[in-house]
């Protein structure tokens, strides 16, 4: 139905779609031509179509709605509805109250959908923020309406008021008289006091999802008779993100930039997009570690028109969506994707793991905005690229930690010389042309202590050949570690702090009582609150870590503190002893509200080397330099 003539549609769903406007007739863009006019035509908020038609059925009809959401998602649009759903009767016709389902224009319909009826007032709260703004709305509520069943209040951008004038709607709006209700709309709902929502009922207007919003780009191209490619849609509903009015206004743009045609290249330069086939052949010359070949493609993009820093969100979106195709692989199924995304983000998502996507996807969004604040956009982004290609397939520690031992087992084995104590010198190759047989070892002849510099640089070098190197077979496997021994109950509690048992080694610091421990047997009395299986949890840790087995029961003798208690109490005694240290007791009476936190014990000083004179000998104290202290 299009709203403002009020003539049957050729298609009744969705309003606006008739054929195209004459030259005789104003232009309207599509995002006001094609705007909703009942719930049915609301696209991608079911779940408050469903709420209001179980409600309006019900007659259980509050006094005020908070519709929230992104920009054009339809929120001053449903407010119209909403407002057209509470006064909507026809002539000749009973009146039913309130309802969802108006299948033709009502006596109320045209007047409200055109916001000029008397009954239905709008009210833009980012020109109108002020007090007397509300106190108009209240002066004028005690009156009911002229020709509609409810007088309608709604107030666009609510959050832009100001706080006596949220204040000054608190009382009407948890009170209102039977005929008034209110319609509030925004995008910043945390602006909104709460006293505000309490009073209300709440609606989230979703983003609509792409293949819905796809769907109903293509059906408003039917309308206007334009051509649309399916992979130039896809782009536009990339770039709304789940608005429709965004959506809306860039195939408006489209159009007029394509000349009545939407193609995906007019699009793209519309957009300043990069080719997305493009894009893919930059991912894979990324991943494969390709820089030239990377450098070559996102040079030729930018020379194209493309911005580098949309390049790189651009790969991000592909290299989460090759993601989600490994993960989810129902993603395939997306009507916004090309033939192309799907085919060739399988094959990525069949190659590439999940560590290596996820590593890209962090380098890439942290390197967007450094690409977006940099002086030279090309540059940064060429960074980037290196960055991502070396790192596309590096190893995480634990995965690099368990290459350096698989090689280092299968490495040989290699025999030092019996006759020297250290290990020889690597050969040297005969550089006259022998070869690895006639490489020689330097040995340096040993130079006595104190010789001249001179004698030095003339001793004769020694050349000898190499000590043959035996290569032997890896020996059989080193036999196992011998099991670490308990001598103390102190070893149990560092054998389970090795072993990472956090919970096993706080109950032995703190449940245990010991009162024997021997070779193989342990006595304790249990703690007040420790569990009742620390016996056998003990044993059997030790079984596992040691190979032995101990016996270990509970007592009922006294035992000793627990090692928590002795180490509180060695605190507690350093912390006495440092509060009465005449210098600590000065401290705290100058400053008064100071305390101890804690005392810890210094290390002793190092001793000092003795002094060493030019012949070796020990210099007396008292020839030592002042310089030296």
């Amino acid at each position: 139905m299009d709203a403002s003539t009020g003539t049957p549609d050729d298609e009744p769903g969705l309003p606006g779609f008739a054929s195209p406007a004459s030259a005789a007739t104003p232009y309207r863009v599509l995002a006001r031509k094609y705007r909703p006019t009942n719930f049915g035509d609301l696209i991608g908020q079911d779940a408050m179509v469903r709420t209001l038609a179980n409600g309006f059925s019900a007659n259980r009809i509050p006094q005020a709605w908070m519709l929230t959401g992104v920009r054009g998602v339809g929120k001053t649009t449903t407010a119209r509805i909403l407002a057209r759903g509470l006064n909507y009767a026809r002539a000749g016709i009973p009146d039913t109250g309130p309802t969802v389902s108006m299948p033709e224009l009502g006596l109320h319909c045209a007047a409200i959908m055109e916001s000029r009826h008397m009954d239905v007032l709008e009210m833009d709260a980012a020109s109108h923020t002020g007090i007397d703004d509300v106190r108009a709305i209240i002066d004028g509520i005690r009156y009911g309406p002229v020709s509609a069943r409810y007088k309608v209040y709604i107030v666009d951008e609510v959050h832009m008021l100001s706080e006596k004038a949220f204040n000054a709607f608190l009382k009407t709006l948890e009170e209102p008289p039977p005929h008034a209700k209110f319609v509030f709309a925004t995008t910043e709902i945390r602006k909104v006091p709460v006293t505000i929502l309490s009073r209300c009922q709440r609606f989230d207007l979703r983003r609509v999802e792409a293949p819905v919003l796809h769907a109903h780009l293509a059906k408003v191209c039917a309308a206007e008779k334009v051509e649309a490619e399916d992979e130039a849609l896809g782009a536009i509903v990339r770039a709304a993100e789940g608005s429709v009015r965004d959506a809306l206004s860039l195939l408006d743009q489209a159009i007029a930039h394509g000349a009545g045609a939407v193609t995906a290249q007019s699009v793209r330069d519309m957009l300043g997009l990069a080719d997305r086939v493009r894009i893919l052949d930059l991912f894979e010359a990324v991943m494969r570690g390709a820089v030239p070949a990377a450098f070559a493609e996102l040079r030729a993009q930018y020379d194209s028109g493309a911005d580098p820093s949309v390049v790189l969100s651009d790969l991000a979106a592909f290299t989460h969506l090759v993601t989600r195709l490994k993960v989810v692989p129902e993603t395939a199924s997306d009507p916004t994707l090309s033939e192309t995304e799907r085919v060739r983000g399988g094959q990525f998502a069949e190659k590439l793991s999940i560590r290596a996507l996820s590593r890209a996807w962090q380098i890439l969004l942290k390197a967007i905005p450094e690409v977006q604040a940099a002086p030279r956009p090309l540059a940064a982004a060429e960074m980037a690229i290196v960055r991502l290609a070396y790192a596309a397939d590096l190893p995480t520690p634990d995965e690099a930690l368990r290459q350096l031992k698989a090689e280092a087992a299968a490495a040989p084995v290699e025999e030092a010389p019996a006759t020297s104590g250290r290990p020889p010198l690597p050969p040297i190759p005969d550089l006259r042309g022998g070869g690895p047989s006639a490489a020689a070892a330097v040995a340096p002849r040993p130079m006595p202590v104190g010789a001249p510099m001179a004698s030095a640089a003339a001793a004769p070098v020694a050349m000898s050949a190499p000590a043959p190197i035996a290569m032997v077979a890896p020996a059989e496997r080193p036999a196992a570690p011998p099991a670490p021994r308990l001598a103390r109950f102190e070893d149990l509690v560092a054998l389970a702090d090795a072993n990472r048992d956090i919970l096993l080694k706080t109950a032995l610091e703190r449940d245990v009582h010991l009162v024997r421990f021997a070779e193989g047997q342990i006595e304790f009395r249990l703690a007040q609150g420790g569990r009742s299986s620390l016996a056998t949890d003990i044993a059997a840790a030790i079984l596992r870590w040691t190979g032995q087995r101990w016996v270990v029961s509970v007592s009922k003798e006294e035992g000793a503190p627990t090692l928590d208690a002795t180490v509180k109490a060695a605190t507690e005694t350093r912390r006495e002893n440092a509060a009465a240290d005449p210098f600590v007791r000065e401290v705290l009476t100058r400053f008064p509200g100071a305390e101890i936190v804690d005392v810890r014990e210094t290390a002793p000083p190092p001793t000092a080397d003795p002094a060493i004179t030019g012949d070796g000998d020990p210099m007396p104290a008292d020839e030592v330099p002042d310089d030296d202290f």
